[in-house]
C-alpha cells in the first residue's frame, strides 16, 4: 500500500459507531469498544510508519459519564487494559503517550496508571499518542479562562489542556456522523475534516489512507489568499 502523499502532523479521530458495529452482531455495546481497540492499534502502526508525529482519539467525554453505568465502567475496564497490554508496543515504536480532559473525575487507580504509562513513555520522540479523556471543548475553554484570569495571561490557548501540542491539521470521524460533538472548539479552527461512512471497528489501514488522500487534495488557505 502506497504511502501517503502528503504527512499531516497532527491526526486526531472521532471514534464512533462502536455500538452500532455491537448491535448488529448482537452484541452488547461494549464489545463494539473492545474491538474498536483493534483500529487504534492500526492507526498507530501506520502512523508511526507513514511519519505522522501527533496522533489523537477523543475517546470518552464529559457528556458521556450520563451513559448507563455498566457502559462507563466497562470503558473504564478497557482504558485500563488496553493501556498495560500496549506499553511495549508504545517503548519499542518511540511512542508518548499522554491523557488529556477532566481527569478529576477518573478514578484513583486510573489515574495512577496513567500517570505510570506518561512517565514511562515520556522519551518517546517518533509520535505522541494523545487520548481524550473526560474531555469537552466547553469544559477546556472554562478552565483555560479560569486559569488565564488568575494568572493575568494574554492568550488562552496557553492554558487550555492542549498547549505546546500543534492543532490538528485533520480530524476523520467515522460511521457518517458528520460533527463535532463538543470536542477541541478552539483547536479546530482551521483543521480540515474528513467524515466517514465506516464505522470505527472496521476503519483499518486503506480506509486511513482513504482519508490522508482526501486530506492532500485540499488547498489550506488559514483565511488567506494563494
Amino acid at each position: 500500500m502506497d504511502a501517503p502523499e502528503i504527512v499531516p502532523v497532527h491526526v486526531s479521530f472521532i471514534m464512533d459507531g462502536n455500538g452500532r458495529w455491537a448491535r448488529a452482531r448482537g452484541k452488547d455495546r461494549i464489545y463494539g469498544h473492545f474491538e474498536g481497540v483493534e483500529s487504534v492499534r492500526a492507526v498507530l502502526e501506520a502512523s508511526v510508519e507513514w511519519g505522522i508525529k501527533y496522533v489523537s482519539f477523543f475517546a470518552f467525554s464529559e457528556e458521556n459519564w450520563g451513559r448507563p453505568q455498566d457502559e462507563v465502567m466497562g470503558l473504564m475496564d478497557l482504558m485500563m487494559r488496553s493501556m498495560k497490554n500496549e506499553v511495549n508496543s508504545f517503548l519499542s515504536n518511540g511512542i508518548r503517550f499522554r491523557v488529556l480532559g477532566n481527569l478529576a473525575r477518573l478514578s484513583p487507580e486510573l489515574r495512577e496508571e496513567i500517570k505510570h504509562m506518561e512517565d514511562i513513555t515520556s522519551s518517546g520522540d517518533k509520535m505522541t499518542m494523545i487520548i481524550f479523556m473526560s474531555y469537552s471543548g466547553q469544559w477546556d475553554l472554562r478552565q483555560a479562562a479560569l486559569k488565564m484570569e488568575e494568572e493575568g495571561g494574554k492568550d488562552i490557548g496557553d492554558y487550555l489542556v492542549t498547549a505546546g501540542i500543534p492543532d490538528p491539521d485533520l480530524l476523520i470521524r467515522t460511521s457518517g456522523e458528520k460533527r463535532i460533538s463538543n470536542f477541541l472548539l478552539w483547536q479546530l479552527a482551521y483543521t480540515e475534516f474528513v467524515f466517514t461512512d465506516t464505522l470505527w471497528p472496521d476503519f483499518r489501514k486503506e480506509e486511513y489512507l482513504n482519508a490522508l488522500r482526501e486530506y492532500a487534495s485540499r488547498d489550506r488557505r488559514f483565511g488567506k489568499v494563494k
